[in-house]
């Protein structure tokens, strides 16, 4: 269904560049209530450890190869991974162990324009019975998340069922359009958005631009959010295309800055993150401040994931991969860069389970210099 979006307040507590093109640069984490919050699994969260000031990245291996505007990327049950293209609308499946790439089809509906196009991508919690792939993508009026069956025993390129518009209404623009989609450990569906271009968005409380969005796996308002009948999670942000959870279900989100910091914030519910009054860290009590944020030159940060007790954050101008070690919530040591210049922007970073991650160059979105064999998927070691 479509959800409809009807904010009068949020309740304030304590408390992007784009992708690194000309004007844009940096900007400025938490679980649920738990009364709503459900636990991945029945076993207690891991024991808080702090990780090494000093960590290591390793490429193994490039993965695949030839990939159009890559963006999301949703790990599969099998192993096999799902990649989004940003400019050509279309999802493929890509076979780690041999590079082999299909088509499940073209997206209908996308739009792609400047930043915006198809984006994130995300597996139901229950995909193993419904077989149901979320995205989000850019159309002619606006950005908006969907779901489509995968069917997999149907022709290639032909595999993905008709769009079903799950939530519409968010602003889009030729810049900032968010698009990062994950589900939480809680199974509701969080969604980053960006302001797109209009910075009196992120502080506009009617606005879904320049949030944090919590919604139900159809769609509505998620319960337990900030305000009731609001998708609305977090406030104050510039252009959302990072969101990760850390082994205590603590929800962190990388985020462009303007003309001077980029940032990591932990997300607290019904926080305001500071845009456009705030870029970076403030002494301002009513916005919260970054765990980290980095000179817009060395970052601008799209996808985060969480592995080794760190974040780990993909620049597309900084074209390096940065480790966050973290102790709680904050930082505990300071941040360290991987892989600097070594495979051009990065776009997408996504667990591959224990000290491995997936990561995805973004060398022909436009903005980048396309070698021979871009753009890849690359597999990390870290610790």
């Amino acid at each position: 269904m479509t959800a409809v979006l009807a904010v009068s307040t949020l309740l304030l507590t304590a408390g992007c560049s784009s992708d690194g093109g000309p004007g844009e640069g940096p900007a400025t984490g938490g679980t649920p209530p738990s009364s709503t919050a459900a636990p991945s699994s029945p076993t207690r969260p891991a024991a808080e450890e702090t990780p090494p000031a000093k960590g290591t990245a390793k490429v193994l291996r490039t993965v695949a190869t030839g990939l159009d505007t890559p963006w999301g990327l949703a790990p599969l049950p099998d192993g096999d991974l799902l990649v989004s293209s940003r400019d050509e609308a279309t999802i493929t499946r890509v076979d780690p162990e041999t590079g082999r790439k299909t088509e499940l089809g073209e997206v209908p509906g996308v739009s792609p324009a400047g930043e915006g196009g198809l984006m994130g991508l995300a597996l139901s919690p229950d995909y193993a019975s419904d077989h149901l792939v979320y995205a989000y993508f850019t159309s002619a009026s606006d950005n908006r998340v969907v779901r489509m069956l995968y069917e997999e025993k149907k022709p290639a390129g032909e595999q993905l069922g008709a769009p079903d518009t799950l939530f519409k209404g968010i602003p889009k623009g030729f810049i900032h359009n968010g698009g990062r989609i994950a589900f939480g450990p809680d199974k509701m569906l969080y969604v980053g958005t960006g302001e797109s271009g209009n910075t009196g968005l992120s502080q506009d409380e009617k606005s879904l631009g320049g949030k944090i969005l919590r919604m139900t796996p159809e769609g509505d308002p998620a319960p337990g959010n900030p305000l009731p009948e609001s998708p609305v999670y977090s406030l104050g942000h510039r252009n959302v295309q990072g969101l990760a959870w850390d082994a205590r279900q603590r929800l962190f989100a990388s985020e462009f800055g303007q003309d001077t910091w980029d940032e990591l914030n932990a997300i607290k519910p019904g926080d305001n993150y500071g845009w456009p009054e705030a870029e970076g860290r403030t002494d301002d009590q009513e916005f919260h401040s970054p765990v980290s944020q980095w000179a817009t030159d060395d970052a601008s940060p799209s996808g985060i994931a969480y592995a080794e007790g760190s974040i780990w954050m993909a620049g597309l101008k900084g074209q390096r991969l940065w480790r966050v070690p973290l102790k709680g919530t904050e930082a505990a040591a300071d941040p360290q860069a991987f892989l600097e210049g070594e495979y051009g922007r990065l776009r997408t970073v996504a667990s591959a389970g224990g000290d491995k991650l997936w990561l995805v160059t973004s060398n022909t979105d436009g903005r980048g210099d396309p070698g021979k064999d871009d753009d890849r998927i690359l597999e990390v070691r870290v610790s």
